[in-house]
């Protein structure tokens, strides 16, 4: 993954492709590889699940910070907040959204959401040039408010840290394709975009397949802030898979079409979801609890659009 996302690139920088066509396509195969790595090496490392050794996955959790983003923060939001209230609203942020959008039936809806089966997918194209920019920094922010970052030395080093991964990544990503690459800029920029949009694009809907979806669970919490089920319940009822018969598929998204298992066994390798998953199911039979499963990917992804129809259509639950 690492050579699909890099040699492109080098072959940019080194302008050894400065036809347009071939820029272009060398920025797609980058943000092919790009998704490959925030699936299959970066989400497993960040959860300490890709080796026995904590600098093995600490040095592979950091490819998150090499392509741009905050690993610091991807732990807070993913490990701590979307693992822990999955699909729970204001506290998973992974069903928290832009007025445009909506992905809880618990959210206040507008006329606009009627038609976020339509254009949400390009709102996924665009995510990682958000994380990019500008969410790293407000995450930041909002984590130290909420005391999920407590110290203030902590906060600080987060920050000069991630302005420092940013600055290294927009260097290569883009200032050495423009210093070297006889293609012009305009062109160059079109690449990065693409390239982002392609890697937004893959990993939302990887994601949004495992919770956004028909017969999931979007429990409210109460006065005390609980829900009424425990969390291995919680977990089964808010979480599906799909396409569990598709190796290819698996090895490329890093297990992730395994969604109940690693939400279930965060810290466990995804190259044991497959034959665990078979004891998961059984025992969630055994004792009355769903098991999701979508058992083609176009399919989940069918079944996504229409519970983005049907949540744009609800009325207001607020």
């Amino acid at each position: 993954m690492f050579s699909i996302y890099s040699l492109p690139l080098i072959m940019v920088i080194t302008n050894v492709v400065s036809h347009p066509f071939w820029v272009i396509m060398m920025y797609v195969i980058s943000g092919i590889g790009m998704a490959g790595i925030g699936m299959g090496i970066m989400h497993d490392a960040n959860h300490g699940s890709l080796s026995r050794k904590n600098k093995i996955n600490n040095l592979f959790g950091k490819s998150l910070d090499f392509v741009g983003c905050s690993s610091a923060v991807w732990k807070l939001q993913h490990n701590v907040l979307h693992h822990t209230f999955t699909n729970i609203d204001d506290h998973d942020e992974d069903i928290e959204t832009p007025f445009f959008l909506s992905f809880s039936p618990n959210t206040k809806k507008y006329w606009i959401h009627k038609f976020q089966h339509l254009y949400a997918w390009i709102f996924y194209g665009l995510i990682t040039i958000y994380w990019v920019t500008a969410k790293d920094f407000l995450a930041l922010r909002k984590y130290r408010k909420l005391e999920l970052i407590r110290d203030g030395k902590t906060f600080t080093k987060e920050i000069f840290k991630t302005i420092f991964w940013k600055l290294f990544y927009y260097c290569y990503v883009l200032v050495l394709p423009i210093i070297f690459n006889s293609v012009g800029l305009g062109w160059l920029i079109l690449g990065f975009f693409i390239s982002h949009f392609i890697t937004g694009l893959f990993i939302s809907i990887i994601f949004q397949l495992a919770h956004v979806m028909p017969d999931m669970s979007f429990p409210k919490a109460d006065e005390n802030n609980l829900i009424h089920s425990n969390w291995f319940e919680h977990q089964l009822e808010s979480t599906s898979n799909f396409s569990p018969n598709s190796p290819v598929l698996s090895w490329f998204i890093g297990g992730l079409n395994y969604q109940i298992e690693h939400h279930l066994f965060p810290n466990i390798s995804h190259i044991h979801y497959r034959k665990i998953s078979k004891i998961i199911a059984q025992t969630a039979k055994d004792y009355d609890l769903p098991y999701h499963v979508n058992e083609n990917f176009f399919v989940a992804v069918w079944r996504h659009l229409k519970m983005l129809r049907t949540l744009g259509n609800m009325r207001s639950a607020i």
